[in-house]
């Protein structure tokens, strides 16, 4: 299932992706006079929450009930995990990317963190700051945590998780380097686009063989496969789960392929500008699509 969420009136809604269009979870629970959860963090690992969403679905495309199903084109798409939990970010975790960038095979994942003023949007116009002229594009693939994990063996890892969306890990290459921990450039306002839905696992299948790709301004940048990662999506789990406890409605970003911006010799390098249009593209998650504005 692909769930999203959108703005109703100033208020963030939860809707499901259908045949037909957006459904409206909350008009529909209350139209068919059923009894669902409507917050999206009391989705997150709620199997009967999904099923009682597909029989939501099933009533509602049966009566053919257009007041409740929304065109996509129509709405305002909030963060595909409007409030995470941890966001935990893996580094240097695709073969080609760590060749490109000059740096070895790392022994164990390179871990840092965002915090959760960096989420946004799909389609959200994201601000360029002031202070940073090397603005790069990051294509990941994020994974979203179901239940709670800790010490959680790898052949198991993927058990606990909930799904998966397109992340932009954006990521200020200026600020980054200044010094030696990269937190500063990594979650600076908006630098974690998330969205358009949250493929639930079930639907995905395997993490560890789909395409990913990203465009600037329609010019493809990124072209590769989740197979090339260094860490595979259950070994980063079952590593992470070894040192903290990871909970429903954490997110954890997965590095990115080659193709970055900062991956090209010096002279070839031309950071995001005022007015680009960057899309990130995974299999079966859908297009995650932002602008960018320079800050005034």
């Amino acid at each position: 299932m692909k769930l999203l969420t959108f703005y109703e009136k100033g208020e963030l809604k939860l809707g499901a992706k259908t045949e037909a269009g957006i459904l409206n979870i909350e008009k529909a629970a209350t139209y068919f006079n059923m009894e669902v959860v409507t917050s999206f963090e009391d989705v997150i690992g709620n199997e009967g929450a999904i099923e009682a969403f597909e029989s939501l679905i099933e009533l509602a495309i049966e009566n053919k009930s257009k007041q409740l199903i929304l065109d996509e084109e129509s709405i305002v798409f909030g963060p595909s995990m409007p409030k995470p939990g941890k966001i935990v970010c893996v580094g240097l975790n695709y073969q080609k990317h760590a060749i490109e960038s000059n740096m070895p095979f790392p022994e164990y994942p390179i871990l840092f963190n965002k915090f959760d003023n960096a989420i946004a949007a799909h389609n959200e116009i994201i601000n360029l700051p002031i202070n940073s002229d090397e603005i790069d594009y990051e294509a990941e693939l994020a994974i979203v945590i179901g239940k709670k994990a800790k010490r959680v063996k790898k052949e198991e890892a993927l058990n606990y998780v909930f799904g998966y969306c397109n992340a932009n890990d954006l990521s200020s290459r200026d600020l980054q380097f200044r010094t030696n921990q990269w937190l500063l450039g990594k979650t600076c306002d908006g630098f974690s686009p998330l969205g358009p839905y949250l493929v639930t696992s079930e639907e995905v299948g395997d993490p560890n063989d789909l395409s990913i790709k990203t465009t600037v301004n329609g010019e493809m940048r990124q072209n590769s496969n989740t197979s090339d990662m260094i860490f595979k999506c259950d070994e980063i789990v079952s590593y992470i789960s070894e040192y903290m406890t990871l909970s429903p409605g954490d997110i954890i970003l997965t590095g990115t392929p080659a193709g970055v911006v900062f991956g090209l010799p010096e002279d070839k390098r031309v950071y995001l500008q005022d007015g680009d249009e960057v899309t990130i593209n995974i299999e079966k998650l859908g297009k995650l699509t932002n602008t960018f504005k320079k800050e005034v």
